[in-house]
Order: structure tokens, then sequence, then C-alpha cells
């Protein structure tokens, strides 16, 4: 399998390509480049966290820290003195940082159900549904730090999947398959909760119309660039 910074250097350059694609089909602004950039370059971390004491795991839980705190603050700033208040956000941190990252580690085992399909496309609805409900950005915006995190998870998947292979030899290692693949059959009830919890976050996310409406929009403009007309003119 590919070590940590050929997954993180293989996911900025392709996170890096798609955002220039996603602006050329007017997708996302020049300005919202840098957040998916980061988004896909995280999304092919991801897989990794299911790894004992990784990087990814340990990056992943520190975002979800700072998301639990700023949770807490939100929540209960208006409720409670400066005191107290300190002391829930010190501790919302402290157990999803430490805790719940250990209880995450032990529960998980690696290349399981998190090496799959079925974790890409969990991730990125997830993605998609705390962008739209909790973060408050467009459908748009939302639909695209889904699809950046699918991106580079999927990237990472391939990458595993590559490395599996021995080229000298042209032979396959034992690992070959292991990556990537549809959902973990190794672990049936972890698979059938994400497949329950993605089903549940597809519900959550708002409508994709707005999505398919850009890239149709893309087909027809290309299509009409190809037939050397614009899309404005008006045949007589």
């Amino acid at each position: 399998m590919a070590n940590f910074n050929t997954h993180l250097s293989i996911a900025l350059v392709v996170s890096t390509g798609a955002a220039i694609a996603a602006v050329n089909v007017s997708l996302i602004n020049t300005a919202d480049m840098a957040r998916l950039i980061f988004l896909g370059t995280l999304g092919g971390l991801l897989p990794d966290i299911d790894s004992t004491n990784s990087r990814p795991a340990k990056i992943l839980f520190f975002i979800l820290a700072l998301m639990g705190t700023a949770t807490a603050i939100d929540t209960f700033k208006n409720s409670y003195p400066p005191y107290p208040l300190l002391f829930i956000i010190a501790g919302t941190y402290l157990f999803i940082r430490y805790v719940m990252l250990a209880l995450f580690n032990r529960l998980t085992i690696h290349r399981g159900v998190f090496h799959s399909i079925l974790a890409a496309l969990f991730f990125a609805l997830l993605a998609t549904c705390i962008s739209y409900r909790f973060m408050h950005q467009d459908v748009l915006h939302a639909w695209a730090n889904g699809i950046f995190i699918a991106v580079g998870f999927i990237v990472h998947l391939l990458l595993d999947e590559v490395y599996s292979v021995d080229l000298s030899n042209t032979k396959m290692k034992k690992s070959f398959g292991t990556a990537l693949k549809l959902f973990s059959g190794n672990s049936v009830a972890s698979s059938v909760l994400m497949a329950i919890c993605t089903l549940a976050l597809y519900w959550m996310t708002p409508s994709h119309q707005p999505l398919a409406a850009v890239f149709k929009g893309f087909q027809i403009e290309s299509l009409f660039h190809h037939n050397g007309r614009h899309p404005n003119t008006i045949a007589c």
C-alpha cells in the first residue's frame, strides 16, 4: 500500500486538477478552489483512519473536536457563565479528540469497511449534509464539498490497489482487492450499519437538481461549441 506522503501528494495533485475542472464548468468560483483542494486532499487520507494511531485518524478527530467545541460554544454561550462554559468546551474537545478516537481505534480494523466505495459515498453525503445544514452553505457548494471528499477518497483506494501489484515480478500481492471494494465482506455488520447511515444521510441531503442543472448546461454548451454555434445563437 502507498504511504502517507504518497497519498497526501497524489490527492493534492488530483484535487487541484478537479478544482480547475470545476471552475471551467462553472460549478465553483476561483475563490472556492482552496477549500475544495483541501477537502479533496482530506478525502485522500480518510480511508486510513481505521489504522491504529494513524495520522489521518488524528487529523479527522482533531477537526471533529474543533467542530464539537464550536457547537458547544454556540449552544451554551448564553446559558452558563465563563468558567463553567470553559469547562464544557474543554471537556467536549478532550472527549472527541481522545476518548472517541480511542474507542474508534478499538472498534475498527484496517482495510475494513472504511476501505470501500460505500465509505466514499458515506463521507461524501456526510460532508454535503454538514455543509448544507450546519455550515449553511448553498446547495451547489455543499454538493461540491461532498464530491471532492469522494474524489480524494476514491483516489486513495485506487492508489492502494496500484501498490498491490508487484510490477517487477508481474504478480499480485496478498493485499490486492482489499482496498477498492463495494463494501467489507469481512465485517457484514459494519457494512450494514454504514449502508443504513448512508441512506439516512441521502435522505437529509439537499436536492441534487441544481448540481445536475450545472452539468447539463455544460454538456449543452459544449455541444453547441462543437457544432460551431453558440447556445445563444438562434437559427433562422
